[in-house]
């Protein structure tokens, strides 16, 4: 959709929205497709043309309730994307792989493994389905205040000689690791420890982890060794025959090896066990791509008439695969409250304040087990009551249930007297789909 109104006709009351979006990824189009369904007149603004390439293509099942409420989930299975019923660890001092199961923390037997390319743009098209505008192909400009509340928009069409002003009550940052009000009012503020580059490319025919429900399983191997410097691999099985696989270490570390980043991949899935023995028959299909220093958070996720959400509000380090869940998870507690707060703006405050609070538990939770599980000299016992310590202190489920909760994405929500029932019921069975 292109957008023909000028900078210069500001008082066209057409040109003034509810809420207006910046950025189309899930986050955006998350949250635009709730608060249009609420009756909002709403646009979004996408610097690119849709169906775009993105990574992070595993899916976990704390994005799956949103995807049901936005009627999207037949859609989703209809496009036959690879089942993820959990994932497969070669990590810490456990002997031999293990493994986590989605259904043993969540209500989800399986989640998905997704060319995002498809699933961000199932998920733009729902907004556009619930009544958002959407303007892709364009690229903001100037977010405009009035002293400390933002207020308008100015932005280009490619391809379209005048720039467009939009006012709106209120604006969501949903632009990605572009961040952009981040960047201008100074709020992002880098996880140094995490401070990682991924190396990453596709390969075929590759085998793929045997077993029930297996073969889909998300592949994560460290390879912390005397004689290799700190990395680890990702092994993506996808639908359409071929493999996501990604190399992950410090960007310091990468500087020091003096190798590119393609060397470093190579040489380190040669040092590798599990997914050199996954890739054995393979060939690569595609280029190297890389990205660097992944894990920050803004020191605020909202001011006066505007919010962030996604990536745009923060991001953890890729290792729990929690990017798509943190942005859909945010969506989701950000409508409603920019909802009420465009109903009762006296109580705007109070709602972005909720909404920041309740982000921050899921992601403070994210963000103290990846830097707990980054200790590769524990067993896999350990793993498990560390995950308890973190979302569960009371012990009100077992160890091993909590882990399987906090990495299905699940976390931040109180357990009821049959969701600890059901944990101890399912404790009988598990144990040996644990073990090595």
């Amino acid at each position: 959709m292109t957008d023909t109104t000028s900078a210069t006709d500001t008082d066209n009351p057409g040109n003034s929205y509810d809420a207006v979006v910046i950025g189309g990824g899930p986050a955006g189009s998350s949250t635009a497709a709730l608060l249009a369904r609420a009756g909002h007149r709403v646009l979004v603004v996408e610097r690119e043309k849709f169906p775009r390439y993105h990574i992070g293509e595993s899916l976990i099942p704390g994005c799956l309730d949103l995807v049901k409420e936005l009627g999207l989930w037949e859609r989703l299975e209809s496009l036959c994307f690879t089942k993820k019923y959990g994932g497969t660890l070669l990590w810490g001092a456990t002997e031999g792989t293990w493994e986590f199961r989605f259904a043993d923390g969540s209500d989800y037997e399986y989640s998905f493994q997704v060319r995002r390319a498809d699933f961000d743009a199932l998920l733009l098209t729902r907004a556009r389905e619930l009544g958002a505008r959407v303007v892709e192909e364009a690229t903001v400009k100037e977010v405009e205040f009035d002293g400390d509340r933002a207020t308008g928009l100015v932005y280009t069409v490619r391809g379209m000689d005048e720039p467009v002003r939009v006012s709106f009550r209120f604006l969501i940052d949903a632009s990605g690791q572009q961040r952009l009000l981040g960047r201008r009012l100074g709020l992002v503020e880098w996880h140094e420890d995490l401070r990682n580059v991924a190396v990453w490319s596709y390969f075929q025919g590759c085998d793929f982890i045997e077993g029930e429900n297996r073969a889909g399983d998300v592949v994560v191997e460290n390879m912390w060794q005397d004689d290799q410097p700190p990395g680890w691999f990702w092994f993506i099985p996808l639908h359409d025959g071929t493999v996501s696989i990604g190399y992950v270490t410090r960007t310091a570390l990468l500087h020091d090896s003096g190798l590119t980043p393609d060397q470093l991949f190579e040489q380190q899935l040669a040092a590798s066990e599990e997914v050199k023995r996954l890739t054995r028959n393979a060939t690569r299909v595609s280029a190297y791509r890389t990205l660097r220093d992944w894990s920050y958070e803004c020191t605020r996720f909202h001011g006066p008439g505007w919010a962030a959400v996604g990536d745009a509000a923060a991001f953890v380090d890729p290792l729990f695969s929690t990017g798509v869940t943190l942005a859909m998870r945010g969506a989701r507690e950000l409508a409603p409250a920019i909802d009420q707060a465009l109903r009762d703006p006296d109580q705007e405050t109070n709602l972005l304040k909720a909404y920041e609070d309740g982000y921050r538990e899921f992601l403070g939770h994210v963000l103290t087990f990846v830097r707990f599980f980054y200790n590769i000299k524990m067993r896999k016992e350990q793993y498990w009551e560390g995950a308890q310590t973190i979302v569960d202190p009371q012990k009100l489920q077992p160890p091993k249930i909590d882990f399987a909760a906090l990495l299905a994405g699940m976390t931040g929500t109180r357990p009821t007297p049959e969701m600890q029932a059901d944990a101890r019921a399912k404790t009988h069975d598990i144990h040996s789909r644990f073990t090595t």
